[in-house]
């Protein structure tokens, strides 16, 4: 007897880091492969409806313009269309594997992807499509978290699984403190009150104000996932 899934619709938020090469910059190919095999295989086994906001990272950080005069909008601009490059080359890697995929963008270039129509959206679920949310939320000054919570809500997604370089929240940097404790399951109140920087602030906003729940787990263990949608313990439950 299958296990009832608690999430049937899921936000996976992936920086764009873990598309590149070693370093975590540029395009790396094998690492779209990698990371399409991982999602492959959840999709299989789980059925679930699942869309992917994708990072730019790798390619270009709005934020990594320093203290260079240049526009801060141009900077993010810049960054959203890095994102597009990382949503179609992880498109291409899941349709070679025979996971149908469709890359919607905030930003309009029909020659190159679909923009992003609720609607529309709706029905590539439907079909059992994977959705790859790319652009960010087609405007600067937001990051690619808000877009997560922004598609998280148009789209009535049940939980947004969010991929970072540990193994959930801590109550602070593990990777600086040995003696760091991670929370299994936290408020969105408590998040605040202890400044754990969990998303941007406009992010965790809307899913605190949405009741989205959020789930930090390891990228390292995205294979794993699947015990997310069943409920069962896996990095730390934001809600």
């Amino acid at each position: 007897m299958k296990q009832k899934l608690h999430y049937k619709r899921v936000i996976l938020k992936l920086s764009g880091e873990i598309f590149g090469r070693e370093n975590g910059k540029g395009v790396s190919i094998s690492s779209y492969i990698n990371i399409a095999k991982k999602i492959a295989k959840i999709k299989k086994e789980s059925k679930i409806d699942l869309a992917i906001v994708v990072g730019g990272g790798n390619i270009f950080r709005g934020r990594e313009n320093g203290e260079e005069r240049f526009s801060k909008a141009i900077a993010d601009n810049m960054g959203m269309l890095g994102t597009v490059i990382n949503g179609l080359g992880l498109q291409e890697a899941l349709e070679d594997m025979g996971i149908p995929a469709r890359t919607m963008t905030a930003i309009e270039m029909n020659e190159v992807a679909e923009p992003f129509i609720l609607k529309r959206a709706l029905r590539h679920f439907e079909k059992d499509r994977v959705l790859i949310f790319a652009g960010g939320t087609g405007n600067p000054f937001f990051t690619t978290d808000s877009a997560a919570a922004l598609r998280a809500c148009e789209v009535n997604a049940d939980l947004i699984l969010k991929a970072t370089n540990v193994d959930g929240v801590y109550d602070k940097d593990p990777h600086k403190n040995k003696d760091a404790k991670m929370f299994k399951k936290i408020s969105y109140k408590e998040a605040i009150e202890k400044d754990l920087n969990i998303m941007d602030s406009t992010a965790f906003a809307l899913c605190w104000d949405q009741n989205k729940p959020i789930i930090v787990f390891n990228i390292d263990k995205i294979g794993d996932i699947s015990k997310a949608f069943k409920g069962e313990s896996f990095g730390t439950l934001v809600s």
